[in-house]
């Protein structure tokens, strides 16, 4: 599923971290950080927390941390004597090299005078600015769940709709093929002579074969199976929940008795309803996909 989610905090000795969480959709949980060396301390407490909260989806955690502002360090003989002595020591080795320059010593006094970020203090503004982020995505998600489940209840509609078409062409279809085998059998008959069986034999023959037919084409118990596999579906959209896997099955099982159908037409009308209901499921599953 798709959603968005970000989140700024201020550091209590100034400077703030901020976090931006995007989700799209994927079958799997894949999450991918994208964070400065000052927060890789909080990266497997980051992933831990995201694990517990999320089922699938591809999730991209971007961090930045921007480092208090300090006034410009003064010029310090104390703190600048070991980078000018080293300096020194250099350009007796080396005449040709380059002096430094003010800004360069200005700097190194700066960097050495500058204190690390307390990690204790830095994890939990990360935990603190990575909840409120989650927060916000999980709300971005359900926004989409809720379109989806929209979807999938009108998807399950159709489904619905096609299978009571077939439900009332199914006795015809096998009336009107009872009616199309028994000719041809009929005229087999005929063709027979009188010495390859009697009468009442093949008749007899001709009961069965009808009968066995009759059940080969009858598509009732797939569209009872359908029927009841959608029920399933409505009330797992209405309870709502960690919904993927088990939807994922039954839109398996949905597609099996759609090509069942097919394969057992003995109509034009069932075929192409079958044809339907394949369209209509295949786009359930893509859907299905992103749902948690």
């Amino acid at each position: 599923m798709t959603g968005y989610g970000q989140k700024t905090v201020l550091l209590p000795g100034g400077g703030k971290i901020h976090i931006e969480l995007r989700s799209v959709n994927s079958r799997f949980l894949d999450i991918a950080f994208r964070l400065p060396d000052e927060l890789r301390v909080a990266e497997a407490a980051m992933r831990q927390t995201l694990t517990q909260a999320l089922r699938r989806g591809k999730i991209d955690c971007r961090g930045t941390f921007e480092a208090p502002q300090r006034a410009p360090a003064l010029p310090d003989a104390a703190a600048a004597a070991p980078l000018l002595a080293a300096e020194a020591a250099l350009r007796a080795l080396a005449p040709h090299l380059t002096p430094l320059s003010v800004g360069e010593v200005l700097r190194y006094i700066g960097s050495a005078q500058e204190q690390p970020p307390d990690a204790a203090e830095l994890s939990a503004a990360v935990a603190a600015a990575l909840d409120d982020a989650l927060q916000a995505l999980l709300q971005s998600r359900a926004i989409e769940g809720e379109r989806l489940r929209a979807v999938l209840l009108d998807r399950v509609e159709q489904i619905a709709q096609h299978a009571e078409r077939a439900r009332a062409i199914v006795p015809l279809a096998v009336e009107r093929q009872q009616a199309r085998f028994t000719a041809r059998w009929e005229e087999a008959l005929r063709a027979l002579t009188a010495a390859d069986a009697s009468a009442d034999a093949l008749n007899e023959r001709l009961l069965q074969e009808a009968a066995s037919f009759a059940l080969r084409i009858d598509v009732a118990e797939e569209l009872d199976r359908l029927e009841a596999h959608l029920h399933t579906l409505r009330n797992l959209l209405d309870q709502g929940g960690e919904l993927g896997k088990r939807l994922d099955f039954l839109i398996q099982e949905l597609h099996r008795e759609a090509n069942t159908l097919g394969s057992k037409s003995a109509a034009l009308e069932l075929s192409e309803i079958s044809l339907d209901l394949k369209v209509l499921i295949e786009q359930m599953r893509e859907q299905v996909q992103n749902l948690e």
